[in-house]
């Protein structure tokens, strides 16, 4: 069943993808139809900040998981968001857009026209913050992160402890600098309700004429006419429908589903696709290679001796960055507090507790999706090759080191106990990185699976046009040549601003 012949085909509604179908339907001459395999996002559980560990495993996700990790030996969940706002319906709402260096080193990497200054303008588009530095943030944009207005104890804790250990209180971490501790920007509203851009992009353009979304609408394949791609076969209640493009097709369906995509319609590894009968339309070995992601570890627990007060805000509303040196530079180290006991099925519950989360901001391991078959709705394979580098290993060590260092300055002493990280570096190195494999969680920023670069092997072009075929973008996590070094989906949004404004011709 064919449905329409809008001029714009928008595949997943999620970070970039509801940005990118929100600014194409400004143009009251284009029409924009946005397939979203999930539902809405107006509901309790997803609006309420406190209710996010409920959406993980919930009809909202796609409850993902990796292949079993060689290290670790177990698989390891790889939530990702199943409803308009994508992942950002379902994660802890941090808004972080990573260090200046991460950008520049993607222009540096043949992604040109894509460094910190090119992109902070798009960054500021997304954003009104009144009181920021004009110099670095938005005015008048869809979104209002800030700071929680009235912090947990532990999170200003979390700071003064960083700030004991001679580590810098930063004054906004969106600067660029992304180096110290802060309470950090939160995409929670001041009607403590979630912000997404599916709330502050997709909603209020949902009224326009020219703007059709279709929620339950699973992308099977792209449909080509030779090497064109001129729309996307979809299901919706198991009934076939497609949708052709009239200008453009874009991809906006995360690093795991956009690769997944690409894949099933016949652009990727030769050998890969004619194994599994899928027919080439373009070689592209690359698609489903580099995929990133930041390890989260679990487990490194504070175990109190008196009860700590009821976790507020998101449960982390506080973090820091820094460098394995301590000096200048894209961090390594991402360390926040949680205020709840944080860890993997693979620990033991710690009870009345709170944890450092340690996050690995410059993973070396590089991973794949791949296709299981060639059913267009068989899960994936996700492989993030975990802790596959010995230099992820040893940051995450550094990691474990820099919790006990910021336990023992004393700024947690109101609530007493011991802090795991202290039992854990009394272990032989076997049995410290015994502990940390038991602790590896993602940290939800799979990205990097449809590279974009200038050079012949590159997925996508600094356009973001797919190589090899016409009329198909990607805009999403998918093209990040590396991870950025925080939480990605502020820089998946300014994506999506960007690609908005090539395809319209603003830049």
């Amino acid at each position: 069943m064919t449905d329409s012949n809008p001029d714009f085909v928008v595949v997943g509604g999620g970070a970039a993808g509801a940005i990118v179908a929100a600014r194409l339907s400004e143009d009251p001459s284009a029409t924009v139809v946005l397939l979203e395999a999930g539902g809405d996002e107006r509901r309790p559980d997803v609006q309420t900040p406190e209710a996010w560990p409920t959406m993980l495993g919930s009809d909202a996700d796609w409850a993902a998981e990796t292949v079993p990790q060689s290290v670790l030996g177990r698989t390891v969940p790889a939530p990702r968001g199943r409803i308009l706002g994508g992942s950002g319906s379902i994660n802890v709402m941090a808004h972080l857009r990573g260090h200046r260096d991460d950008y520049d080193r993607w222009a540096q990497l043949g992604a040109d026209g894509w460094g910190w200054d090119a992109m902070l303008p798009f960054h500021k588009l997304t954003e009104d913050v009144p009181d920021g530095d004009p110099a670095f943030r938005g005015r008048g944009g869809p979104l209002r992160p800030r700071p929680i207005v009235d912090p947990h104890p532990l999170s200003i804790a979390h700071v003064e402890a960083a700030v004991h250990a001679g580590l810098p209180r930063a004054a906004d971490l969106n600067d660029g600098d992304l180096r110290g501790a802060a309470l950090h920007d939160l995409l929670i509203d001041s009607g403590h309700r979630r912000q997404s851009s599916a709330t502050a992009y997709l909603r209020p353009a949902m009224d326009r004429p020219n703007l059709t979304v279709v929620t339950g609408a699973q992308a099977a394949s792209l449909v080509f006419d030779g090497t064109r791609c001129v729309g996307v076969d979809y299901l919706v209640d198991g009934v076939g429908h497609t949708v052709r493009a009239g200008r453009e097709t874009v991809l906006s369906a995360g690093a795991v589903a956009t690769a997944r995509l690409l894949l099933g319609s016949g652009i990727g590894p030769v050998a890969d696709l004619e194994k599994l009968g899928i027919e080439v339309v373009a070689e592209s070995d690359e698609v489903g290679a580099n995929l990133q992601d930041h390890i989260l570890l679990a487990g490194v627990r504070v175990r109190t001796d008196v009860a700590l007060p009821p976790p507020s805000g998101n449960f982390a509303e506080s973090t820091l960055f820094t460098t394995l040196d301590g000096g200048p530079g894209r961090p390594d180290l991402q360390i926040c507090n949680v205020q709840v006991d944080y860890h993997t099925a693979a620990q033991e519950p710690a009870g009345q507790a709170f944890t450092f989360g340690i996050g690995l901001m410059r993973p070396q391991a590089r991973g794949t999706i791949r296709l299981a078959s060639a059913d267009p709705f068989a899960p994936p394979l996700i492989d993030p090759r975990y802790l596959s580098e010995r230099a992820d290993v040893d940051a995450a060590v550094a990691g474990v080191e820099l919790a006990d260092r910021l336990f023992a300055t004393g700024a947690f002493s109101a609530w007493g106990g011991r802090c795991d990280a202290s039992d854990w570096l009394a272990r032989d190195r076997a049995g410290l990185e015994s502990l940390i494999a038991d602790g590896v969680s993602s940290f939800f920023h799979l990205s990097g699976t449809a590279r974009m670069g200038s050079d012949d092997a590159a997925v996508v072009g600094p356009d973001l046009k797919v190589r090899g075929v016409d009329g198909v973008r990607v805009a999403d996590a998918s093209v990040f040549p590396e991870v950025v070094s925080c939480n990605t989906q502020a820089a998946a949004m300014a994506v999506g601003e960007k690609v908005a404004a090539l395809i319209l011709g603003r830049c």
